[in-house]
């Protein structure tokens, strides 16, 4: 018997609002193109930061008769909260479980969770369909495909297959009401090329492409729909050269016309395979419109063989210093700890090569022993400690020992503030060139010193105090780097207004200010000013032009002999 006002929610929990989820308007269009009966679904988003009670109670209050949830490394925590809560409050609600953190292992996750009574692996939109049909009619649904659920108090688990076609149509008028002007995501592609064994991109097999002049339109769409950033989610966008090239001419050809100006555009890419034409086209794209992300992982090429990770190293490092020439593109690489056979001295190397490649974001990852991965399936093979609660992340390895991960994590919080935040890019040149020391160095010293000051909740300015006081002690020359200090801060902060570690009361500066407006006097922008010791000379920034892909504005320096 068929039940009548059948309701599906779908809910993906986001680690931050700013991001949205497809994956849920992907298993929506496929209830709507692939199921026999009339459905009620609706779409719940949330973040993983909010009550698990108000998620719960949101999800409820739709009386729904089946709820799937998209699980990932981040939210499955959540995840398993909320159909917990679910299920004691409506247990007749099927719980479906699907994404890759429940893929590889389900009769593990429905042994270990009760509240689940249905996982689904693999690409769901047509699976989860036929399984709301079932739920909605009573059918048998020992035939779906990818389907795991229990029968007689066992795990039966239908193998998937191979889907070949186009995934339905997501952007659906719902989709476009909620986005908000968060980040849009777009799929041209399903699938990797590569077999990298901490990575599980490339288990489905080949790269399925999907229609170019569709996938074409898609931009256009998701570019007229309020969002500053349109992510691409293929995995390796340039899998394919030709098409790659093909689509970042569209892009480039249309912004300003039936792409709004603004709008940029985020790749996941593969350098070391692309070629000059495409990196001609590239460093001719408008300011900001592009970023790329480009994965080294390791630049041990040990290492890299070793997981399986085919990269030509040397065309990688030529193509990213190709590329972060003339910053036209926000640029983020990264790198991996806990790789095999990856020592201290082998990451050293590879973070410094890596640095001197001058990217807007040196991303230092650890590795995260993912279920379905080689890497996980393969402990002889590949030996390591990792935490068994997810994200799975390393501990140990027997090239790295427990101490050496936690100060390379103590080396990653300095990067991500003072590197990669783009707030003290000036200091970190300044302190290279001073110290003598290399990037890691820097680095992982400074991250050790404030690993012992507990930082984890301190403010900019005292973050700022800390970086002068330290390296003043380090090789710096204090007033010197006090001047670098003070540029980066002027130029990133629009407030214009200097901690107090780095202000001086100087009647010279209220001089000079008077006598730089009556030569230059602002024309509608606000400025803020300082005195450079060091430099003998007044510094200025209008907050008027701002950088696309720094984020800064641009500093005047005029000579104090000179006013």
């Amino acid at each position: 018997m068929i039940k009548e006002n059948f309701t599906a929610v779908i809910c993906s929990l986001n680690s931050k609002y700013i991001h949205s989820s497809l994956a849920p308007w992907y298993l929506a269009a496929g209830v709507k193109q692939f199921c026999n009966n009339k459905i009620n679904t609706l779409i719940s988003e949330g973040t993983i930061n909010e009550k698990i009670e108000d998620i719960a109670d949101r999800i409820l209050s739709q009386k729904p008769n089946a709820a799937g949830f998209c699980c990932y490394i981040w939210n499955i925590t959540a995840v398993t909260r909320l159909i917990d809560i679910m299920k004691s409050k409506l247990p007749e609600c099927s719980v479906i479980l699907g994404g890759p953190e429940v893929s590889f292992n389900p009769e593990q996750v429905l042994a270990e969770r009760p509240s689940a009574d249905y996982i689904i692996s693999g690409e769901g939109e047509r699976s989860f369909a036929m399984l709301i049909d079932c739920l909605a009619s009573g059918a048998d649904m020992r035939d779906i495909p990818g389907l795991c659920y229990r029968e007689n108090g066992k795990s039966v688990t239908v193998p998937g297959v191979i889907i070949k076609e186009d995934p339905p149509f997501p952007y659906s008028t719902d989709y476009f009401k909620t986005l908000n002007g968060r980040i849009a995501y777009i799929e041209t592609s399903r699938g990797c090329p590569y077999s990298c064994a901490f990575c599980l991109s490339g288990r489905p097999g080949a790269v399925r492409f999907f229609d170019l002049e569709k996938s074409k339109e898609n931009i256009v769409l998701l570019a007229n729909s309020g969002t500053k950033t349109v992510k691409f989610v293929d995995r390796t966008f340039n899998a394919c050269g030709r098409r790659a090239k093909d689509i970042f001419r569209f892009i480039i050809d249309n912004y300003g016309r039936s792409i709004p100006y603004g709008v940029r555009f985020h790749f996941e890419i593969a350098g070391d395979i692309l070629d000059d034409e495409t990196i001609r086209l590239l460093k001719k794209a408008p300011a900001g419109l592009i970023q790329l992300e480009i994965g080294l992982q390791s630049l041990s090429k040990r290492t890299l063989e070793s997981v399986n990770r085919k990269t030509d190293v040397d065309s990688l490092v030529k193509n990213i210093k190709k590329l972060t020439g003339p910053g036209n593109m926000h640029i983020h690489i990264d790198l991996i700890a806990g790789l095999p056979y990856e020592d201290m001295e082998s990451l050293e190397l590879s973070f410094n090569t890596a640095f001197e490649l001058d990217a807007n974001v040196l991303q230092l990852g650890f590795l995260k022993l993912l279920h379905g991965s080689c890497m996980r399936e393969n402990p002889e093979r590949y030996p390591c400690e990792y935490s068994k609660e997810p994200p799975y992340e390393v501990i140990s390895t027997p090239w790295l020992t427990i101490e050496q991960v936690a100060r390379l994590h103590h080396t990653e919080d300095a990067l991500e503030r003072v590197y990669n935040s783009g707030r003290f890019r000036r200091t970190i040149i300044y302190l290279l060139k001073q110290t003598g020391n290399s990037p890691f160095q820097l680095l992982s010293s400074f991250g050790a010193f404030c690993a012992d000051k507990n930082i984890d909740n301190i403010s900019l300015d005292a973050y700022t105090e800390l970086i002068l006081e330290y390296f003043s002690g380090a090789g710096a020359d204090r007033t010197a780097l006090r001047d670098a200090l003070v540029c980066d801060r002027l130029s990133t902060d629009r407030s214009g207004k200097l901690p107090a570690a780095l202000r001086i009361h100087d009647p010279a500066l209220k001089a000079a200010v008077s006598r730089v407006e009556k030569i230059a006097p602002p024309k509608g922008a606000r400025r803020s000013y300082a005195l450079l010791y060091s430099e003998n000379c007044l510094v200025y920034v209008e907050y008027k032009d701002i950088d696309p892909v720094t984020k800064s504005f641009p500093l005047k320096k005029l000579g104090l002999d000179s006013l």
